[in-house]
């Protein structure tokens, strides 16, 4: 009976060990090998458009500048700000999206609040304030549906998902990476919680519950 249980225990403790991997691997605590648009045969979308006249095309720039925001490595954490824009280490979802707009010469915070107030009834908000509104994800799918390029949502279009593209979830948004998986569907570039570790991750075939796909126009 001793020698069972010595036998049994280290495959007990194995098959342990293996699911704690397998469950830091899902939750992207273990960092997903990396792909490019190369690695699949895949043109690189390159906007015809450049904003802010920098140089650089928008769908590049956006990515860009979202990497440069996260290159701060902005804790989450849901504050009003005076300004509008955060100014200070703490972030939410929609930052990661609004200042890659931002510095790309697209300033959200402007154009929704102009949005909402040419067409309030699109929006569901009873009392409207500049500062907050163009920072919730229902606002700016309301936003996206009717001011960019509305794209599919099947992952498995892969082709057809580029980086500096926009994602939205049911309470959750987020800029396609121009990184992607082994099966070619691309990482997201988000802030989810105080708990993530990284802010480039592979969770798209995770989920179920994106609502839109858009596209700077």
């Amino acid at each position: 009976m001793r020698k069972k249980v010595l036998i049994i225990l280290p495959i007990i403790l194995m098959i342990v060990v293996l699911f704690v991997i397998y469950i830091l691997y899902i939750f992207n605590y273990i960092p997903h090998k990396k792909y490019s648009n190369i690695d699949f045969g895949i043109e690189t979308y390159i906007s015809d458009i450049d904003k802010d006249e920098d140089g650089i095309d928008d769908q590049t720039d956006i990515l860009n500048n979202v990497r440069n925001y996260i290159a701060t490595k902005p804790k989450y954490k849901s504050k009003y700000y005076a300004t509008g824009y955060s100014n200070d280490e703490f972030g939410v979802c929609t930052d990661v999206v609004t200042f890659g707009l931002k510095d790309a010469g697209y300033d959200l915070m402007n154009l929704v609040n102009e949005d909402i107030k040419n067409n309030q009834d699109r929006y569901d908000i009873e009392v409207v304030d500049k500062n907050i509104d163009f920072r919730r994800v229902n606002n700016l799918k309301i936003y996206f549906d009717n001011n960019a390029i509305t794209l599919t949502t099947d992952i498995s279009e892969i082709k057809e998902w580029q980086g500096g593209d926009i994602v939205i979830f049911k309470k959750h948004i987020g800029i396609i990476s121009d990184k992607r998986n082994k099966n070619g569907v691309p990482f997201v570039i988000h802030l989810a919680s105080p708990y993530q570790k990284h802010y480039e991750e592979d969770i798209l075939e995770l989920r179920n519950d994106i609502v839109g796909h858009y596209r700077i126009s």
